[in-house]
């Protein structure tokens, strides 16, 4: 894909609110206060009939979207603290009983394998929570039999993993002893991302702005190396597509790599090569490929090591913003890059007219 001059610049606030005529901005800049909805229902005791003895495993039913990319990502973070397994599926295993948790995340209340689940999951005694919009055929089949975190603001599912997360977070702890999760403290850290993303920020002191414009024009892999990240990828990968209509592969660091120095992906130019290219007599430059590196702090020093070398590796980390903030948990640096990848989406879309 060749480089394109944007119709919009990003520090022009009037144009890109003027051309944000799907609400977008509106829509992604909710992802705090769906946190925050979260927290406040679980404080409300929406999650009480879930107390029990440990159960044998948690099951997370999801069959796609931001729902499914949640429940990765929650058994990534707690998988390895939590008393038993987290398992991820597109439908209710058949030996479901009532030793297990059952959590039914989507944003279709008539799908029905999230329906089929929570019918299945009520029969036979297990514990169901329902994290999707408690209405139509889902409502008919766990009725008085489920606890319900539903949407409290309207949602658009692209923009819904932050919702799903903070949602499986605290399922898994109100059912295990050995998870903690502050919800309350993840809706400030996504809230302050939201904030420093914002319109009318410059794209030099706000984070989703300054990787959209890295972004803009050149070919981009989003990469990971843990099983949390590579979920953030995913997302990221879904988002630029559905949001910004634009193509990013995600993939694990290890395979990015190879392909860079073996340029197979067309982003190991030498860079002396670069330095002394001359359009007019070499013609074009090709059109080399950025990686963004998603990477958590712990994570940081182990990714750098693998990319050293490559010119076309950017690493994104929480914490990569002008005025360096103190983000200490896994899945509060899960969530903020989540919103910032989205919202720099957003600006994609935007910058086009």
């Amino acid at each position: 894909m060749n480089a394109t001059r944007s119709a919009i610049d990003l520090d022009d606030v009037d144009g890109l609110v003027g051309a944000d005529r799907d609400g977008l901005l509106r829509a992604a800049s909710t992802a705090g206060a769906h946190v925050r909805a979260t927290a406040a229902a679980v404080g409300e005791g929406a999650l009480e009939s879930l107390a029990g003895p440990p159960p044998r495993t948690v099951i997370w039913v999801a069959g796609g979207g931001t729902g499914a990319t949640a429940g990765r990502m929650v058994s990534a973070l707690v998988g390895q603290v939590a008393s038993e397994p987290i398992m991820v599926a597109a439908g209710a295993p058949p030996w479901i009983g009532p030793l297990d948790v059952v959590v039914v995340s989507g944003d279709d209340a008539g799908d029905p394998a999230l329906v089929g689940a929570a019918s299945m999951a009520a029969r036979r005694g297990a514990r169901v929570l329902v994290v999707a919009p408690f209405e139509g055929p889902l409502r008919d089949a766990a009725a008085g039999r489920a606890a319900v975190l539903e949407p409290r603001l309207p949602l658009d599912d692209a923009f819904g993993l932050t919702r799903y997360l903070a949602a499986g977070l605290a399922a898994v702890a109100a059912v295990d002893d050995a998870v903690r999760a502050d919800i309350g403290g993840l809706a400030d850290e996504v809230d302050a991302e939201v904030l420093r993303s914002s319109a009318g920020r410059e794209a030099f002191t706000n984070p989703a702005k300054a990787l959209a414009g890295r972004m803009a024009s050149r070919r981009v892999a989003l990469a990971a190396d843990s099983a949390a990240a590579l979920a953030l990828a995913q997302h990221g990968s879904s988002v630029l597509l559905r949001v910004a209509g634009r193509v990013a592969a995600a993939a694990q660091v290890a395979d990015v790599v190879v392909a860079l120095r073996s340029d197979l992906a067309g982003g190991a130019t030498d860079s002396v090569d670069a330095l002394f290219h001359d359009e007019e007599i070499d013609g074009p430059p090709p059109d080399r490929l950025r990686v963004l590196a998603l990477t958590l702090n712990e994570e940081r020093a182990v990714v750098a090591a693998r990319a050293a070398g490559l010119d076309d590796v950017d690493l994104v980390g929480a914490e990569d913003v002008p005025d360096p903030v103190g983000i200490g948990s896994a899945d509060a640096q899960l969530a903020v890059l989540a919103v910032r990848l989205e919202m720099a989406a957003v600006y994609l879309r935007l910058i086009r007219g």
